[in-house]
């Protein structure tokens, strides 16, 4: 059930939704009561009923039919991916915009994105964001710098610290009709933004980006990706294999896959590490399957090493000694906890490096995800929630 839109918007916001009672008014009225006076018609909203199965169908049903807001029901859920693709599939707006349904817009935003879209019209608009915690705590995503100093509109290739910003769907407006040309749409599975933001940035000619807080990003939510436990955390290689396919067919650039080769070797090793992520029992066999992806894509002119212990991890994938690797981190674990303060809550063995995990943060989408161990998602992956 979808109820039609009476003009085309230069703005469709896409809200899939699953398992989010508790956060789901929050998050669609910060879009509603942002719409600036006189603007309705320049925003619609799309709300997707991912087959949730708590009470967010029914509040869904009560905003049919208000100005600016479309809902599509499906019959069976799919996962977060596929109820985006549903979303984008009614939108009518020149620009879409993937909002996930727990999180929600600081005051202003929507005025600020359109006004930019206006000004630059852009292929790709990326957005700064905020990471609030249960506490109300909010803190600075750890590539919120990236977004500095970029002026005007560029191209990847002027400004190519961009490709390492958090790779979500949410921090990115895009042109309706250049998704097209790119024929890009979200993969079903887990961690299914990968194949899908770094090809928006890599093929996009002109880039612009809101050096403003546009998006609050909720943290600690049970059910998100980054604190699951389950075996569907292997989804991450069919997803990189679909992105450096595309790479290889679209864009074989050596220095390009080069980089995107050590953003993937380095996202895995945010997963084997985290304990919220992988059963003890499976990390071996993670562990080896990040090996066999260092071996088949490895750019023959090699790859910028990262520094310290990274890449240090780096070397031992590459030379597949799961042993080595483990003992590292092990001590790694014990010397955590050695320069813990009193007192002090222990992350996890993921902690640490989860501030450079640029998936981290994906919730459950689905009904076959294991129950959640931990509620804590920033120490996982992003991109919103469990693809």
């Amino acid at each position: 059930m979808v109820n039609e839109p009476t003009s085309a918007p230069l703005l469709s916001i896409v809200v899939p939704v699953y398992g989010v009672e508790a956060y789901l008014y929050q998050c669609l009225e910060s879009i509603r009561a942002d719409i600036p006076a006189g603007e309705s018609d320049a925003v619609e909203l799309i709300a997707v009923d991912d087959a949730s199965p708590d009470g967010c169908g029914a509040m869904l049903r009560s905003y049919a039919g208000r100005d600016g807001v479309r809902v599509v029901h499906l019959s069976s859920n799919v996962g977060l991916g596929l109820a985006r693709n549903a979303g984008l599939d009614v939108a009518n707006g020149r620009y879409v915009w993937f909002v996930d349904s727990d999180d929600w817009l600081p005051p202003g935003t929507i005025a600020a994105v359109l006004d930019r879209l206006r000004e630059h019209q852009p292929d790709v608009l990326m957005l700064d964001h905020l990471r609030v915690h249960e506490d109300g705590r909010r803190e600075v995503d750890a590539s919120s710098h990236l977004l500095r100093g970029v002026p005007g509109v560029a191209r990847l290739a002027d400004q190519p610290q961009l490709l390492r910003v958090q790779h979500t769907a949410w921090n990115k407006v895009v042109r309706r009709a250049f998704l097209d040309e790119l024929e890009l749409r979200f993969f079903p599975g887990w961690y299914e933004d990968i194949p899908f933001s770094h090809p928006l940035l890599i093929g996009a000619e002109k880039i612009s980006v809101l050096d403003r807080v546009c998006y609050l990003y909720r943290q600690g939510r049970q059910g998100a990706i980054t604190s699951t436990r389950s075996g569907r955390h292997f989804d991450a290689f069919g997803q990189y294999e679909r992105l450096m396919d595309w790479v290889a067919r679209k864009h074989p650039d050596e220095r390009l896959q080069a980089e995107l080769f050590q953003l993937m070797i380095s996202h895995y090793l945010v997963v084997v590490g985290n304990d919220d992520r992988l059963h003890p029992h499976l990390r071996r066999a993670f562990f080896h399957r990040v090996a066999e992806h260092y071996r088949r894509y490895l750019p023959a002119g090699g790859y910028p090493m990262p520094p310290g212990v990274t890449g240090l991890k780096h070397r031992l994938v590459g030379r597949g000694d799961w042993l080595a690797y483990s003992a590292l981190r092990q001590a790694h674990r014990v010397a955590g906890r050695l320069r813990r303060p009193a007192g002090g809550a222990d992350g996890g063995a993921g902690s640490a490096a989860a501030d450079e995990d640029p998936n981290r943060g994906q919730a459950a989408t689905t009904p076959d995800a294991e129950p959640a161990v931990a509620a804590d998602r920033s120490g996982a992956l992003a991109g919103g929630r469990l693809p």
